[in-house]
């Protein structure tokens, strides 16, 4: 992997307040820009917040607001809730930013220069709530298939991206894995999607269909449909030439859930082809994830606000429930009921219980951390967590990286069990087993830092003065 890379979040749209779902994919990315940090790689990790469309204009006449207005604060809500999680963005871009729309028209200047848009009048089925165009096909039971209502027979006159003109080109680099699609089932999805065929797509919408947004440099009358404008936050970013040397000089990876795969992985590619740019390495898709079963759904009432958990538990458990359940890159089950329970099981008596048996031992014995004094049998079990630990980190498999570090973990209750320092009389044979222990927190603190960065730091601090704090006091239901 290249030296610099550049990692990214979908941008969010402003008519939902941040929910789990939200957080999974934001913390994630941060998981990984603190990890790919850590191995000395120059990392920019960009997010932020989808501004444009009709539903956004129509939220803000419902609540009697301006759409800029309503925009800022919800955005803000977004930064509130990153903030809470210890979410460490470099850049939160928004697509009302004015370097943004300049940058977007720039873009499909370029485009149209190139002579891969064209104009042309069109007839279909278009879903409001989708803000898109459907085909027979994509519907159920003569239904949009995500917001389950029918969509709108429309006829306009809009300007189109010569999509068909690159499919091929998009699936040969699929193919040929020059850009990666993980997981497999991603890749095979987006490959299924290629065969299948796909028309060119609309990249403007009638002003008096949707007013709010970037107005079209060359159309009269047009602003850019909100898809086109928010992929391209990922070419504006910062608006900085630094910014660009990443997608010029390094290794892009675009982090993403598979609703949005089409957009992501064909619709994004082609117009990059088209404009002569440089394409992501990497498209890292994650599944949905039902609570107690069910989808989450207002309606429903279970939508879980990260920032409860955050109050309730702290930034640091809340991140680690949002890995230690199921796969990243899999389809998972949320159930909020366990949330205690995981917590008391795999932390409070988990990684606390270790951290305070050894550092009261070590205190109580005046006995500091010398790796020097490391048992080899201790390296070599650390040398082996370590290298599956960071291959999965490489592969974005963080549930099982979790899973690793758990059981280094469970490696050093047994060594105590095994060891008993508490019954050591031999002073020698006492520091030598606790510089073991000392070392195996340390390399814990190490490995748990991506995922809970308050928690490495306190161990390491801890090591250091030699004061003990409990990390994870026990919840009673």
């Amino acid at each position: 992997m290249k030296k610099k890379i550049l990692i990214t979040t979908p941008i969010y749209y402003v008519n939902d307040k941040p929910h789990w779902g939200h957080a999974y994919t934001t913390v994630a990315a941060d998981i990984l820009t603190r990890f790919f940090r850590l191995k000395g790689k120059e990392v920019f990790f960009l997010t932020g917040t989808d501004e444009h469309g009709a539903k956004i204009a129509e939220s803000a006449q419902k609540a009697g607001k301006d759409p800029k207005k309503l925009c800022d604060e919800n955005s803000e809500e977004y930064k509130i809730t990153w903030k809470n999680l210890n979410i460490k963005y470099d850049y939160f871009i928004r697509t009302t930013d004015s370097i943004h729309e300049q940058r977007v028209k720039q873009f499909l200047e370029e485009l149209k220069k190139k002579n891969a848009v064209y104009e042309k009048e069109y007839a279909g089925l278009y879903c409001v709530a989708c803000e898109k165009f459907l085909t027979e096909k994509d519907l159920v039971d003569n239904k949009c298939p995500d917001h389950k209502i029918e969509p709108e027979r429309v006829s306009e006159k809009n300007w189109f991206f010569k999509l068909t003109g690159y499919l091929s080109k998009v699936e040969g680099l699929i193919k040929t894995k020059k850009l990666e699609i993980e997981p497999a089932f991603a890749r095979n999805e987006v490959l299924g999607l290629l065969r299948q065929g796909l028309e060119d797509f609309s990249i403007s919408r009638q002003k008096e269909r949707v007013r709010w947004g970037i107005d079209l440099p060359f159309g009269k009358d047009q602003t850019v449909y909100v898809w086109v404008d928010a992929l391209l936050n990922y070419y504006t970013g910062n608006g900085t030439k630094e910014f660009l040397r990443y997608w010029q000089e390094g290794y892009v990876i675009h982090l993403l859930g598979k609703d949005i795969l089409k957009f992501h992985a064909i619709f994004w590619p082609a117009m990059l082809l088209a404009a002569g740019k440089n394409l992501p390495q990497k498209e890292f898709v994650h599944g949905f994830f039902t609570v107690d079963g069910q989808k989450m759904s207002k309606t429903i009432g279970n939508v879980i606000d990260p920032n409860e958990i955050v109050n309730r538990f702290g930034s640091d458990t809340a991140r680690y429930l949002l890995f230690s359940q199921f796969p990243f890159g899999q389809d998972g089950d949320v159930k909020k009921e366990n949330f205690i329970e995981k917590y008391n099981s795999d932390l409070a008596n988990g990684l606390g219980n270790l951290v305070a048996r050894v550092l009261n031992l070590a205190i109580k014995a005046k006995i500091k951390y010398q790796k020097s004094k490391t048992e080899e049998e201790i390296l070599k079990t650390s040398k082996k967590i370590k290298e599956i630990y960071e291959k999965d980190m490489q592969e974005f498999k963080l549930f099982e990286a979790l899973e690793e570090i758990w059981k280094f973990i469970g490696f050093c209750d047994k060594y105590i069990e095994k060891n008993k320092p508490w019954q050591i009389t031999d002073k020698k044979k006492l520091e030598r087993v606790l510089s073991d222990l000392l070392y195996c927190i340390s390399e814990i603190a190490d490995f748990i830092t991506p995922f809970l960065p308050q928690t490495g730091e306190k161990i390491k601090e801890q090591i250091k003065t030699g004061k003990l704090e409990i990390l994870f006091p026990r919840i009673d239901k």
